[in-house]
């Protein structure tokens, strides 16, 4: 019998782990749940329509973790005491990616401004496609991020509701909402429930426990780390 759902179980780890709302560096992290962003259904009884749990996102695209792989061995081969080897040179988490996803809600908008030195970012970087970022954490060396509570309780940070001026991407499409998959329908409130539902579905937490070891526990450094990895740059590290 399930006492907590999946949603509150990992926001209480989260709160374990010292995260909070409250600092931006130390804001609270989720996984991506689903892989499909493409199709116009969804069928959550579907297990391949999820992600794979048991690896860090860096680790989901095969012929990207080869790069990563080989970055690790040639640090490892050529140690410097400054900097030892690592899987990734950027984090799944970080002040820079919550300020990403939050652009269109205040005070985060304000702070993308401050950050940019008064102005968004180039319309080509700012979040405006679930699927694109999506696939963007897949292919890209430089892109490991994982999600935020908001992907399953919030609607509203997909919106922009207050009409800022995020200018054009290099395609000429203006960037406004955040355009969302087509089983969403259009709806971003349908899209939050659908995410929620499939967080909380079977396949999920039956799995969820291997993605926990990732980031709270056992594989987070060591040995489990690296055999699964799991590895970032040193200075991404507390302490």
């Amino acid at each position: 019998r399930r006492e907590l759902s999946t949603f509150d179980y990992l926001q209480a780890l989260n709160t374990l782990a010292g995260r909070t709302k409250n600092d931006l560096t130390q804001y609270p992290v989720f996984p991506w749940i689903l892989s499909d962003y493409t199709s116009p259904e969804i069928d959550l009884n579907d297990p391949k329509v999820f992600r794979d749990l048991t690896k860090p996102i860096g680790a989901l695209h095969a012929p990207r973790l080869e790069q990563f792989i080989e970055r690790f061995k040639l640090l490892a081969e050529d140690p410097d005491p400054s900097t030892p080897p690592f899987h990734y040179g950027s984090h799944y988490s970080s002040s820079g990616i919550v300020l990403f996803f939050l652009l269109r809600l205040e005070p985060f908008t304000g702070l993308n401004r401050k950050l940019q030195g008064g102005r968004f970012d180039h319309a080509d970087r700012l979040f405006s496609s679930v699927d694109r970022c999506w696939r963007a954490c897949l292919e890209s060396t430089a892109d490991v991020k994982e999600l935020i509570p908001e992907f399953y309780c919030l609607p509203e940070f997909l919106e922009n509701n207050s009409a800022h001026d995020l200018g054009s991407r290099q395609d000429g499409n203006a960037v406004g909402d955040v355009e969302l998959p087509p089983w969403a329908k259009g709806s971003t409130h349908e899209f939050i429930r659908v995410m929620r539902e499939a967080l909380e579905s079977e396949t999920v937490s039956a799995r969820v426990h291997e993605w926990i070891d990732l980031v709270f526990g056992s594989a987070q450094l060591g040995a489990e780390a690296v055999k699964r990895h799991n590895v970032f740059h040193h200075l991404t590290y507390g302490g």
